[in-house]
């Protein structure tokens, strides 16, 4: 993060003037912009700023290549061939650019996040959190978001196709814009395509910032219900929530994971082998697979048993002693048939 207090966030509320390049644009001026949005002024108009300069608010952005006009920017970002962010100054074209500490570059949406991504993060979120919170935060997007821009767009490797980059990319208008509409006429399209480009980044960035601080949540929730467990191969949890995840990252020994999916119904849920993967630790008993209700609960013995997929990945009863009774039957006949096997 910034070794140093970034322009507009000394708690000034002075006007800030933020200038990027005008012309064919992408992904890292567009995120650029979007944090610098939301350090600076999140409740200003996102796209009007872009349209028309202003929004009403401290923050004025441009999109200019003229000299002249860059001098006179408090920020620049992505133009200008200077690197200084005292100076508010964040290109990253020059002969030695700004690398981070493996060696790979920096664009201007990683040089903008290193400054004012934690300002922007805490905008976002709009309630108060703790420093520990948004660092958190901050480092899982820098690594799945701003790091992959950085590579995209420094030629180390390629978003691909649907990718942000891409989406960006399509907000722009067609090469021949000018040739069939004027110059007026291309040069208002493309304002209009950053401005879109911009919301839909914007949107982004709301959604992985939430999610991420959701995960963290999901993360404490997930380890308490481990330490609490009677059975460490089954975890039950009281809401529906990500666990895979926290099980792979802590190695923990779970088999089976219960957990509410309505009113009237647990689930219980396979772990699979390896993270993403379309196996299971232990698979739920042959015997059930494609049963449903007074079959399954026959079967079974568990009296509201629901149902169990063909596939053995899950199954579920109406309530939670009866899902949990289900995992623990279903650990039983493993190791039953596994004994057997052995005998065999």
């Amino acid at each position: 993060m910034s070794e140093h207090t970034p322009i507009g966030l000394d708690n000034s509320k002075g006007p800030i003037k933020a200038l990027t390049h005008s012309g064919n644009f992408h992904v890292d001026e567009t995120l650029g912009y979007v944090i610098l949005h939301y350090a600076l002024e999140p409740e200003g108009d996102l796209k009007a700023r872009v349209l028309n300069g202003k929004s009403g608010d401290r923050l004025e952005f441009v999109r200019t290549r003229t000299p002249d006009i860059i001098k006179t920017a408090d920020i620049v970002f992505d133009v200008g061939g200077v690197f200084d962010p005292a100076t508010g100054r964040y290109d990253h074209h020059m002969k030695d650019k700004p690398l981070r500490e493996d060696g790979t570059p920096y664009s201007a949406a990683g040089l903008l996040w290193k400054d004012y991504g934690a300002a922007a993060i805490r905008a976002i979120l709009k309630e108060p959190v703790e420093d520990a919170t948004v660092a958190a935060i901050w480092k899982s997007l820098d690594k799945s978001l701003v790091l992959p821009i950085d590579q995209d767009d420094n030629g180390v490797v390629k978003m691909g196709k649907l990718s942000l980059a891409d989406i960006v990319s399509a907000c722009g208008p067609a090469w021949d814009t000018a040739e069939l509409y004027g110059q007026k006429e291309a040069k208002n399209r493309e304002a209009q395509g950053f401005a879109n480009a911009a919301f839909a980044v914007a949107s982004h960035l709301v959604n992985m910032v939430d999610r991420v601080r959701a995960s963290l949540k999901a993360a404490s929730r997930v380890m308490a219900a481990y330490n609490a467990a009677e059975d460490k191969r089954i975890l039950v949890m009281d809401t529906g929530m990500p666990t895979e995840k926290v099980i792979f990252e802590n190695d923990l020994p779970v088999v089976y994971v219960v957990s509410p999916a309505g009113p009237d119904q647990w689930n219980v849920k396979a772990i699979p082998p390896v993270r993403g993967d379309f196996g299971q630790r232990v698979s739920l008993p042959e015997a059930w697979g494609g049963l449903e209700r007074q079959k399954l609960a026959d079967v079974s013995g568990v009296p509201d048993a629901v149902f169990a997929h063909p596939a053995r990945f899950i199954c579920g009863a109406g309530s939670r002693a009866g899902a949990v009774k289900m995992a623990q039957l279903a650990l039983e006949i493993d190791a039953a048939t596994k004994a057997a096997s052995t005998k065999d």
